[in-house]
Parts: structure tokens; C-alpha cells; sequence
């Protein structure tokens, strides 16, 4: 038996291989990720097979060195380190983590890895935070300081000035005065020749002054001197003083007389010519002079005319004696006189219905109203006053002439100058009748009706300004 043949009957049964047993594949033909979870080096394998009978020694509970790892748990700390670091952001930039985290024989799960925090990426997010917060700061409007209340009068808008009653009429008569001194552009001659005063004559009488005051004014500026020659501001001179000429003697104010208690008037005209708005704009004129006034509702065909009156009298203070629609006009006249005297008032206003002067029954009506009030006074109505409309041009000659004959007119008040192109025939009515014209109406305001002044109407319907007076 050779040396050989010795040392192979002394090796142990253990040596050889169990066939049970898989053979562990060799180190350098398994893949990385296929290594066997081993904790020793490779030439410690076969120490670890041949020892596998033997009693197993209970494990130190002191930690392996990390110097000789396994490539398999290098390979996953990296992996898992990779995983682990965060993605670059560039608005808002957040800590890292290492790729050298301490070295651990049993990592923990991917979702537990909490990061270490970088000072210098904490600071620039805190600062990044203070800035919004600042910019939304700057962004909220400011506190304003507490205003003081200004008082009432101080914060109301300042009311606008007050048109003089001149600037209303010739306003009013704007249109009419185009049409007259259009005819005034004659320039550089000494005096007026025939074909001048024509023209302007034809001017007149469209401008609804009527054919004998046209006449007549022509005739007038015919007469005069001209010293710096004919022009348009010198014949606009001289037909203002004609006019005023012509309107002076029936420009009379409608004034009450105390010895009448009361003094009645009586208010007569056609449909719309305005007269219920014109009793109350009388009443509101006399209520302020310190008057008591009383009016009568005689207009019982219309009830809005009623209704009108009473808003007037609320207006005013003013007591308004009213009957049922349809009653008899001349009673209600009546019953409001007795009640005026028995009340001590000063005037008493009777307004009476809208009648056309071709309606004979209703202009019957009318003189009846007459016959009863002088049942009480023989002088009563103390006027009678006839409300015309100056839009309605030269067929208010008519309406003057049928009423004077039933209602025995005293006086004219002549209304809706405002914009009208007829103003002229305010010139016409006194040229014709010469009756007193009392007042003129240029709006529905309570100030826009005024006294008759013959010196300002000539100046307005020539397109002139005021006359200062003394």
C-alpha cells in the first residue's frame, strides 16, 4: 500500500460527497445578483460543508465587520441610495441624500429612508417661503385711514345756478327771434329803402306778429335815424323799441284789490290751453305774498283737472272746493264763494273746463258761471282772465274774440312760450284787442310763469340782451 493509497482510506466518510446534497455552483460562474448569502469569503465554503455534522455553535452577538461584505448587499445599498435621492427641482430645491449613507448589515425599506436635511437647502426654502408670503402681503390693499363725515351741506353737489327770468323768456322766444332778425342782415347803407322794409315786414308776419302790427312796425323803423348807418345791431335796437312801443300800454300785472274778500277770478279758455297749471302757479305766487287763497274746481267733465287742482292746493296750503264729476259747474262756483267768505279768504281762483269758442251750449255754460257769482257780488268775477297758448299762432286772435263776447274778458295770460315760433303774437293780441296782458308762461316750473314786462319781451323777441335797469 502505497503513501497515497493511505492518506485516501484516513480521509473521513464526511469528504465525500452526499449525492442528496446539491453541490454548490462555483462563485465565479453564478451571477451577481444569484450569489449565495453567505457571510464568509469563498475559501471558507468548503470549511463550512465539512463542518456541517458538527454541533452548531450558538452566534456572537457582536456585529460582523462591514469590511468584507457580500457583493450582493453592496449592490442593493447602491441601488437603494439611488432610489432614495431625490430628483433636482428648480423652483424649489430640497436636500439631497447621500450616496454614503452609514453602512448597515440589515437596511432599511426604501419607504423608511428618511433623508438627511441640508442646512444651506433649508435656509434658501424658508427664505423662499418669506418672500411669497411678502409679495402676497404687498399685495392686499392697504388699510385706508378713517375718512371724516363730511357735513350735510358740505358733501351735497352744488346746486346749479338759477336761470334770471330775461335768460327763460328769451330762451323761450329763441326761435322766433331767428326768424325775425334774419331779415336784419342789411349792412353799410344810410337808411332803410323799400325793398329793405318789405323784407322785413314779411318777416314779422311769419313770425306770427300779425299784418297790422307788421305794418305798423315797419312804419316805425322807416322813421328813424340811423347816425352810424343801418347794421344788424342797429335795427335790432330800434324793432325792440317799436315792439315796446306797441306792448307797453296793455302790460298791466294781475293785482288783487283788498277791498274785495274775496277777489274772485275767473280762470276761461280752450282745451289744453293750460289754465288748471296756471291757477296753481297764481296760488302758489299769492300763498307766498302772505295771502289766503281759495279755489274752485268748476272743471266737472274732466276728472284729471280735479285731481290736478288738489295737487296744487296740497302744494300750496291752498283749500280746494271740488264737486262730483258731471255736477253743475256754476254750483260748485257758487258753494266755493260762500265758503271763501265765510273763510275770510283773499282770493278765490275759479277754474273752469277746456270749451271750443264754436261750442255754444258751452260757452251758455260759462256766461251762466258769471250770472251766479254775481248773484253774491255784482262786480264779481272781478277778473276774467282768458289763458291762451302761444303755439297756436294767429287762432288765438279767435279764441280772444269768441270769449270776450260771452265771458266779458278783462285780461290775457298767455302760455307755452318755451320753444314756440309764434311768439309773436303776444305783439298781435294787444295790437288787435289791447286788452291787459298779465302774465306769460315759458314752463311747467312754478317760477316759469311771471308778470308781463313790455320792454324785456320787445328785447328777447329781437334777440337782444337785457336793458340794465336803474
Amino acid at each position: 500500500m502505497g503513501l497515497f493509497d493511505f492518506f485516501r482510506k484516513k480521509k473521513p466518510a464526511e469528504d465525500q460527497t452526499d449525492p442528496a446534497k446539491p453541490s454548490p455552483a462555483p462563485l465565479a460562474d453564478a451571477p451577481l445578483d444569484d450569489a449565495p448569502k453567505v457571510d464568509a469569503p469563498n475559501d471558507e465554503v468548503v470549511q463550512d460543508t465539512v463542518a456541517k455534522d458538527t454541533p452548531a455553535k450558538p452566534k456572537s452577538s457582536k456585529p460582523k465587520s462591514s469590511k468584507k461584505q457580500p457583493l450582493k448587499q453592496k449592490a442593493a445599498k447602491k441601488q437603494s441610495a439611488k432610489k432614495a435621492a431625490p430628483k433636482p427641482k428648480t423652483a424649489e430645491p430640497k436636500a439631497s441624500v447621500s450616496a454614503t449613507t452609514p453602512e448597515d448589515t440589515h437596511p432599511a425599506p426604501e419607504a423608511e429612508i428618511a433623508p438627511p436635511i441640508d442646512p444651506e437647502a433649508k435656509g434658501q426654502a424658508e427664505a423662499q417661503i418669506a418672500t411669497q408670503a411678502d409679495a402676497q402681503a404687498e399685495a392686499k390693499p392697504a388699510p385706508q385711514p378713517a375718512v371724516e363725515e363730511m357735513p350735510a351741506e358740505t358733501a351735497e353737489p352744488p346746486k346749479p345756478a338759477k336761470k334770471s327770468w330775461f335768460s327763460k323768456l328769451k330762451d323761450g322766444l329763441g326761435k322766433s327771434a331767428t326768424k325775425i332778425t334774419a331779415s336784419l342782415s342789411i349792412f353799410g347803407k344810410p337808411k332803410l329803402d323799400a325793398s329793405d322794409l318789405e323784407d322785413i315786414e314779411d318777416a314779422l308776419i311769419m313770425a306770427d306778429l300779425g299784418v297790422a302790427a307788421a305794418t305798423r312796425l315797419a312804419e316805425g323803423l322807416k322813421k328813424r335815424d340811423y347816425p352810424n348807418g343801418v347794421d344788424q345791431d342797429s335795427l335790432s335796437e330800434a324793432l325792440a323799441d317799436e315792439v315796446a312801443t306797441i306792448l307797453s300800454p296793455v302790460a298791466k300785472p294781475l293785482e288783487i284789490n283788498p277791498q274785495h274778500k274775496p277777489h274772485v277770478i275767473l280762470m276761461v279758455g280752450v282745451n289744453g290751453s293750460g289754465k288748471t297749471t296756471t291757477a296753481g302757479k297764481l296760488a302758489e305766487q299769492w300763498h307766498q305774498a302772505g295771502l289766503k287763497v281759495t279755489m274752485a274746481a268748476a272743471d266737472t267733465f274732466r276728472a284729471a283737472a280735479v285731481e290736478q287742482l288738489k295737487i296744487w292746493g296740497e302744494r300750496t296750503g291752498t283749500t280746494v272746493i271740488a264737486g262730483e264729476q258731471g255736477s253743475d259747474a256754476a254750483a260748485v262756483a257758487y258753494q266755493a264763494y260762500e265758503q271763501a267768505i265765510n273763510e275770510g279768504a283773499d282770493v278765490l281762483i275759479v277754474d273752469t273746463a277746456g270749451r271750443l269758442q264754436a261750442k255754444t251750449e258751452l260757452m251758455d255754460e260759462l256766461a251762466k258761471i258769471c250770472r251766479v257769482i254775481a248773484k253774491k257780488d255784482e262786480a264779481a268775477p272781478h277778473d276774467r282772465v282768458i289763458v291762451l297758448d302761444g303755439t297756436v299762432g294767429q287762432n288765438a286772435l279767435s279764441q280772444v274774440s269768441a270769449f270776450k263776447e260771452t265771458a266779458g274778458l278783462t285780461g290775457m295770460i298767455v302760455t307755452k312760450l318755451d320753444g314756440s315760433a309764434r311768439g309773436g303774437v303776444v305783439v298781435a293780441l294787444a295790437q288787435e284787442f289791447g286788452l291787459p296782458i298779465h302774465a306769460v308762461g315759458v314752463g311747467e316750473g312754478k317760477d316759469d310763469l311771471d308778470a308781463f314786462d313790455a320792454v324785456d319781451f320787445g328785447r328777447a323777441l329781437a334777440g337782444l340782451e337785457a336793458q340794465p335797469r336803474q
